[in-house]
């Protein structure tokens, strides 16, 4: 008798035990084009799920590369290692990802967010359409990856879907992230249309009194059936994409529920749980917000009693040669950690992209951080 799958397909199925996991393979070994086909795991620990996951989204990031990309990816990794041994920035390809952002409006008032403090200097606003794709059409032939979020919320943008298909329709590799609020029955249609390939969904308690600490103004109940809504959607289409990745910031309030999120996740079949460390911007004098288990926080307690981060601050960032962050405006900032766009490279509005990514003040900028990076604002809180 033909066996439901997680999925929600219906395919000839075998068990096979292999140590503490149950493997099902499938008979057809056709059934997926891939590499692992002919293997689906059900009963699966957190780490096999994500495994699984990192497999499949794998395929799908392979499938949109083209030569011209990968050459350009092999150039930007050889001169960045090239750049650290002489001490001097030379880049030799052209940005092979970018994050853009949709927009600054948040409707959540996270605690560490300039976004939810709306404590930004910068403007609020939303990224207009023919910016958009005329960033898109620039950079598409090198770009391998897309995130389109920074800060703010992307789906309170009227036509973030719509963005997200354009860049899909030009073979570009399209991730964001989501507080998830706004994941209707509609929007959940419209994202399973888009070609987005990663959806991560941002759920920092599992309660609503432990949740709404951090997600202040935020409804627990609202993101779960939202999640829940698009997984279901996904399986009756028999669609693999988006994989949606699970999100938890662990901090001190919420450390406790950790095992049972662990659960919640398996038994909603998410495609991969990410425990991420929380960013804090005041933590030498301490935090509620710091985890008490070491290996979820990116702070230490240092001798003389004030916390500091628990990475040394080395000369060196591969991000300067991989990509950069455009803010909603057009400004183009060296990375995340930017998130008042206090280093603005230059306007994407007015300056190719590959112009903007080998000027004087960009190519100073990586001067900086193979020297003394340490002197560098932004790079006091990086847990790269």
């Amino acid at each position: 008798m033909p066996t439901p799958t997680p999925l929600g397909i219906r395919v000839n199925l075998s068990v096979c035990p292999l140590g503490s996991n149950v493997f099902i393979r499938f008979k057809d070994p056709t059934y997926y084009p891939f590499a692992i086909n002919n293997i689906l795991l059900t009963y699966l620990r957190i780490s096999d799920r994500t495994f699984v996951n990192q497999l499949i989204t794998a395929h799908s990031y392979l499938k949109l590369l083209s030569w011209r990309k990968i050459s350009n990816y092999f150039l930007l990794f050889s001169s960045f290692h090239y750049s650290r041994w002489i001490k001097k920035p030379i880049v030799w390809g052209k940005p092979t990802t970018l994050s853009i952002e949709p927009t600054t409006s948040c409707n959540l008032r996270c605690p560490e967010c300039p976004s939810g403090l709306r404590i930004f200097s910068r403007p609020t606003g939303m990224i207009q359409e023919a910016l958009f794709k005329k960033i898109i059409d620039e950079n598409a032939p090198e770009l391998t990856y897309l995130h389109l979020y920074f800060q703010g919320e992307p789906y309170l943008h009227p036509k973030f879907l719509e963005l997200v298909k354009y860049a899909y329709e030009r073979k570009v590799f399209t991730a964001t992230s989501t507080n998830a609020h706004y994941l209707t029955e509609q929007n959940v249609s419209k994202t399973l249309d888009s070609g987005l390939k990663q959806l991560i969904i941002s759920m920092d308690g599992i309660t609503q009194e432990v949740y709404q600490d951090y997600r202040i103004g935020g409804s627990l109940s609202k993101v779960q059936e939202g999640l829940k809504l698009l997984i279901e959607k996904r399986a009756e289409r028999k669609q693999l994409y988006p994989r949606v990745i699970l999100q938890f910031l662990v901090t001190g309030k919420n450390e406790h529920q950790l095992n049972e999120l662990k659960y919640w996740a398996s038994e909603m079949k998410v495609d991969e749980l990410q425990l991420k460390s929380t960013q804090i911007y005041d933590f030498e004098n301490g935090s509620e917000l710091i985890p008490s288990e070491e290996k979820y926080s990116r702070y230490i307690l240092a001798k003389n009693g004030k916390w500091k981060l628990k990475k040394s601050i080395e000369n060196k960032c591969w991000r300067m040669w991989q990509g950069a962050v455009v803010t909603w405006d057009g400004r183009v900032v060296p990375c995340c950690f930017d998130k008042d766009a206090e280093h603005v490279m230059g306007q994407i509005n007015y300056t190719p992209m590959a112009e903007i990514w080998q000027n004087s003040k960009y190519q100073h900028f990586r001067k900086q951080l193979l020297t003394d990076r340490t002197e560098i604002e932004i790079c006091k809180n990086c847990s790269e």
